[in-house]
């Protein structure tokens, strides 16, 4: 028989949550809001479903983070999913997260359909969507507008499809960043496609630390819109954030990428960075009918290839030169 619960306070860790929520099986409606002061400084996800089987969280509702007294912090996450297999997560708004808005960890045949999230473009590592160590992502018809990345996909993480979706302001869609700490990583069969980004850090992204180890391939990046995108496309595996990184032979290997159909602005004119270890080299990178243009500038759009092997297929704009073409 279903159940409904209406609570105008529910409390969490001695903490209210704020506002109207109607909780029905697999149904989210109403606001939940965050507390509006920090009330931990440890790690911690202010909603979690853990190991959870057939799982569907649907509706109009939304979670708000209250996030704004977090942003020194980096820490609080919003919605956290771990071993949560068959999960569908359905026309949610996630707003002002702490930290990362959604995450999955260790989950398998995800479905996000019709999800918003809202951030200010400069709020500190509130990625939309960040998964790790799960398999067959699905990921449609979302809007996602963060301070960091759209959608990260980091190691232990295969087969996944992101589809028909909006990014802007972020960071761009990005894998990675990979073998941080001389770790091994391992990344496999990931599409984007049919896809848009406005006024982001770059469109598509594969992200690695030097002295890292393992393998990233068989990515296809396919019909894609870019405007006032600072890089567009993005392979770099000399990832260092906060700069000062010193020099290491070791590398995630990366290869098979192919980028197809990919239009639009670059808000500068290095459209395309290609940025691979001299010792363990890009390889099997593709380019097919890519026509990347300056907004704003008279200057021409340029391509940055850097220790990359691969082949050109159509007309690509900027003019690139892969190794041994």
């Amino acid at each position: 028989m279903e159940r409904n619960l209406r609570r105008q306070q529910r409390s969490v860790h001695g903490h209210p949550w704020r506002k109207d929520v109607l909780v029905k099986p697999d149904q989210l409606d109403g606001n939940i809001v965050a507390p509006n002061a920090i009330w931990t400084t440890a790690a911690a996800n202010l909603l979690t479903f853990y190991s959870v089987k057939n799982l569907t969280v649907d509706g109009s509702g939304q979670l708000d983070g209250n996030g704004a007294i977090w942003w020194t912090c980096f820490n609080q996450k919003l919605l956290a999913f771990a071993s949560c297999n068959n999960l569908w997560v359905k026309s949610i708004h996630l707003k002002d997260s702490p930290d990362k808005h959604m995450t999955l960890y260790r989950c398998s045949q995800v479905h996000v359909n019709n999800v918003s999230v809202t951030a200010p473009g400069d709020s500190p590592n509130t990625d939309g969507i960040n998964m790790a160590f799960s398999d067959h992502v699905y990921i449609s018809n979302c809007s996602i507008q963060t301070g960091d990345d759209c959608v990260s996909i980091l190691s232990g993480t295969s087969d996944v499809n992101i589809t028909n979706s909006t990014c802007g302001p972020g960071h761009g869609i990005s894998v990675g960043s990979l073998g941080g700490d001389s770790s091994t990583a391992l990344v496999e069969r990931i599409t984007v496609s049919n896809c848009s980004f406005s006024k982001t850090l770059t469109g598509v992204r594969i992200k690695s630390w030097q002295g890292g180890s393992g393998k990233a391939n068989s990515f296809l990046f396919e019909n894609l819109n870019m405007t006032d995108v600072q890089f567009p496309i993005d392979i770099d595996q000399f990832y260092c954030p906060r700069g000062n990184c010193p020099p290491k032979d070791s590398a995630v290997a990366i290869s098979d990428a192919r980028f197809i159909n990919i239009q639009g602005t670059s808000s500068n004119p290095d459209a395309i960075q290609i940025l691979c270890s001299e010792s363990v080299q890009c390889r099997g990178i593709y380019l097919d009918n890519i026509n990347l243009s300056c907004s704003g500038h008279t200057a021409q759009t340029r391509a940055t290839i850097l220790n990359a092997y691969g082949t050109i297929g159509g007309t690509v704009k900027p003019h690139v030169r892969f190794l041994g073409s």
